[in-house]
C-alpha cells in the first residue's frame, strides 16, 4: 500500500478500558427505548432526553467491539476476560497481521498487540451519525447551556471515533470510505460547541479522496482547508495536490496559478518546486519565472539562506550544475551552520557522478570512456567534503545516518587507493549498519 502523507501517519489510538461496555442486546434495547422517548413531544424539549439518546448510540457503537481496545496486548485482554479466537495470518497493505474472528467483530494483532478492531455486525446503522444528531439536538434545546461541556466532550469522542474508522478504512485500502469517515470527523469537530476544529481530518479527507481519484471532492476540501483555515498540509503539500488534480482534470489554467501561489508561500517545498519546473518545461514556458519568484522572496528576506538552497535545487532540476553549485555555496556562505546548503551540493555531485558512471558504462569508444570515467571520479570526490561538513553540523541523528549512506558509498570507491578513504568508509559503514551515531 502506498505510504500515506505525514499529516495522515498511521497511529494506534489507545482507548481507555471501558468497564461499562453493554452487551449487543442491551445496547440495541437502550437505543430503541431512547428513540421512543425522544419522539414524545413532552420530553423532546428536555436536554437529558437527547443526551441519553446520544449516549445510547455511542454505547451501540462500542458494544460489538467487546471489552477490547486498540493498543491492548494479549495479556491485557486475558486479564479482562477476552478469550482468544482462532488465529489466521492475513496480509493487509503489505503488512502481516494475526486476525481473530468473533461473532460481531474481527481483531487484528501485530506483535501480540491489538492494532485494528473491525466491526462486522453493528448494533444499529450509523451509530456515530445518530449520536451526533442527538447531541446536536441536546445543544439546541439546552437554552441555559448547562450541558455545553458534556456535549463538547461528546463531540470530541464522536470525532475521534470517526478518525479511528478513517484509519481502519485506509489500512484496508478503502480510500473512498476513509475519506467519508475523515470528513465526518472534521464536520463534527467544526460544529458548536466542539472545543476545536480538526484541520488534520479535513486534510485527511481530501488526501484520501485524492487517493481514491475522487478529484471533485478532493478539490473542494483542499480549497476549504486553504480558504477557511489557511491550512496547507505539510510544507505546502495542499498546493502540490491541487496542481495534480487540475492537471488530471485538464484544468490547465489553474495548474500554474496554484503552483505559483504555493511557491510564494513555501519556496522550500520540493513537491511544489518540482511541480512548477515540470509545468514550465512541459508547457514550453520560460523557466525564468521561477527565478523572478525567488528574487522577490530574496528581496523580502535577503539573509534567508534557504532561498539560495531552493535556487540551487531549481538549477539542479534544470541540469545546470555550475549554477546549482554556486547557489548552494552562496547558501553556505550566508549561513555556515545551515547544513542543507552542504547537503544540496553533496547530492548534486553524487547524482552527477551516478549519471556519468552510467554514460561511461554505455560508451564504446575507449577515449571517450576514459574522459567520462575521470569526470565520474572527480564528481564523486567533490561530494565528500560538503557531505562531511553537513554530517558534522547536523544534530539530527536520522539525517546523519542518511548522509553517512552517501559518504559510505563515495568513500568505498577510493578505499583501495588511500587509507584515509578506507578509514572513512569503515566509519560511515558502521553508522549505516547500526542506524545511529554514537
Amino acid at each position: 500500500m502506498k505510504k500515506i502523507a505525514l499529516a495522515l501517519a498511521l497511529a494506534a489510538s489507545v482507548l481507555s478500558l471501558n468497564a461499562q461496555v453493554k452487551s449487543v442486546s442491551q445496547a440495541k434495547a437502550a437505543v430503541d427505548k431512547a428513540k421512543e422517548v425522544s419522539l414524545n413531544p413532552k420530553k423532546a424539549g428536555n436536554v437529558n432526553t437527547w443526551l441519553k439518546l446520544g449516549q445510547s448510540y455511542l454505547d451501540a457503537y462500542n458494544a460489538p467491539q467487546g471489552e477490547a481496545w486498540v493498543g491492548a496486548s494479549k495479556q491485557d485482554l486475558a486479564l479482562v476476560g477476552v478469550k482468544p479466537g482462532t488465529p489466521e495470518e492475513v496480509t493487509i497493505g503489505g503488512e502481516t497481521y494475526i486476525k481473530e474472528v468473533y461473532p460481531t467483530c474481527n481483531y487484528y494483532f501485530k506483535n501480540d498487540v491489538l492494532n485494528i478492531i473491525e466491526v462486522t455486525s453493528p448494533v444499529v446503522d450509523n451509530p456515530l451519525g445518530g449520536a451526533f444528531e442527538a447531541f446536536k439536538e441536546a445543544y439546541k434545546v439546552d437554552t441555559k447551556k448547562a450541558k455545553t461541556a458534556d456535549i463538547a466532550k461528546a463531540f470530541e469522542t464522536i470525532s475521534q471515533k470517526y478518525v479511528d474508522q478513517g484509519y481502519n478504512a485506509y489500512t484496508f485500502g478503502d480510500y473512498a470510505k476513509a475519506s467519508e469517515y475523515f470528513e465526518n470527523a472534521a464536520n463534527v469537530s467544526a460544529t458548536a460547541p466542539s472545543p476545536a476544529v480538526d484541520t488534520n481530518s479535513f486534510y485527511n479527507a481530501a488526501l484520501t479522496a485524492w487517493m481514491a481519484k475522487d478529484y471533485d471532492k478532493a478539490d473542494r476540501i483542499f480549497n476549504f482547508c486553504l480558504d477557511e483555515f489557511k491550512y496547507s498540509g505539510n510544507d505546502g503539500d495542499v498546493y502540490a495536490k491541487l496542481a495534480d488534480i487540475y492537471e488530471k482534470t485538464e484544468q490547465k489554467d489553474k495548474v500554474k496559478a496554484i503552483l505559483e501561489r504555493g511557491f510564494s508561500e513555501y519556496p522550500q517545498s520540493q513537491a511544489v518546486l518540482i511541480g512548477l519546473i515540470n509545468y514550465y518545461i512541459v508547457n514550453n514556458e520560460d523557466t525564468s519565472r521561477l527565478f523572478q519568484l525567488l528574487e522577490s522572496a530574496k528581496q523580502n528576506e535577503p539573509n534567508n539562506a534557504s532561498l539560495w538552497y531552493v535556487e540551487g535545487n531549481v538549477f539542479k532540476e534544470l541540469g545546470k550544475v555550475d549554477e546549482a553549485v554556486a547557489a548552494y555555496r552562496k547558501c553556505s556562505e550566508i549561513s555556515p551552520d545551515y547544513e542543507y546548503g552542504y547537503i544540496g551540493e553533496g547530492i548534486l555531485w553524487y547524482n552527477n557522478a551516478i549519471d556519468l558512471q552510467e554514460k561511461a558504462a554505455n560508451e564504446m569508444d575507449d577515449a571517450k570512456y576514459e574522459v567520462l570515467a575521470k569526470q565520474f571520479e572527480e564528481s564523486l570526490k567533490n561530494c565528500i567534503k560538503p557531505f562531511q561538513t553537513a554530517f558534522d553540523l547536523t544534530k539530527d541523528n536520522s539525517l546523519k545516518v542518511s548522509i553517512a549512506e552517501y559518504l559510505k558509498n563515495a568513500c568505498y570507491r577510493f578505499a583501495s587507493e588511500d587509507e584515509s578513504y578506507k578509514a572513512a568508509y569503515d566509519r560511515y559503514a558502521k553508522i549505516v549498519a547500526e542506524g545511529r551515531v554514537d
